[in-house]
């Protein structure tokens, strides 16, 4: 059983599905606090309606991305945080997090990576005329969208697909497979080596 920290900015959807999968012990852990630099946020309603502890982090009361990065660390580290889960968080990492949370970072994105990295990944992949597209679960490291992949699920992409449409499909897949990655992480069954990501 270990301890998990989600940062999300919005709506909540994928921390929704590891709540379901936490409750239902697909997830072997606790998930310890939900931090936001939403105040709105619904993903924080949601923790709250779970009776999760929940931070809401204002930015603007911080001098620079690393002041505000040691301050989510602070309160991760406070709750004895083991994995960092980031679930729609909207802020891009500073190094100092990065190297200071090394290879304990998780985060999922709406493509086939390293395909249509970066934001409107939907978009980018039907603009480009793409078949096939999906959703990574990857670890987070320096790069945008570019660490070792944990897992990968492919959507196909129909001919009257929209951005819209095709975010959907992906979405519900990536309620599977990011339950799947946390798991597989809290069994210690993921193993590094150089870009790869084994599975033991």
């Amino acid at each position: 059983m270990i301890n998990i920290g989600i940062l999300a900015s919005g709506r909540g959807t994928n921390l929704q599905a590891i709540i379901e999968a936490v409750e239902d012990g697909r997830i072997e852990g606790k998930i310890k606090i939900v931090i936001s630099d939403n105040s709105d946020a619904y993903a924080l309603k949601r923790a709250e309606q779970n009776n999760i502890d929940t931070q809401y982090i204002d930015f603007k009361s911080f001098k620079n991305r690393e002041d505000y990065d040691k301050k989510v660390i602070e309160c991760l580290k406070e709750k004895g945080v083991e994995l960092i889960v980031l679930a729609g968080y909207m802020r891009i990492l500073t190094p100092y997090f990065i190297k200071t949370c090394k290879n304990r970072i998780i985060n999922i994105h709406p493509a086939l990576l390293p395909s249509f990295p970066g934001l409107h990944a939907q978009r980018q992949a039907i603009e480009y005329g793409a078949k096939v597209s999906g959703c990574t679960v990857h670890f987070v490291d320096e790069g945008v969208d570019s660490g070792p992949i944990v897992l990968q699920r492919a959507v196909e992409i129909k001919d009257d697909d929209t951005e819209e449409s095709l975010a959907e499909r992906i979405l519900k897949e990536e309620h599977q497979i990011y339950p799947q990655a946390i798991q597989l992480f809290t069994k210690g069954r993921l193993m590094i080596k150089g870009r790869r990501v084994f599975i033991k």
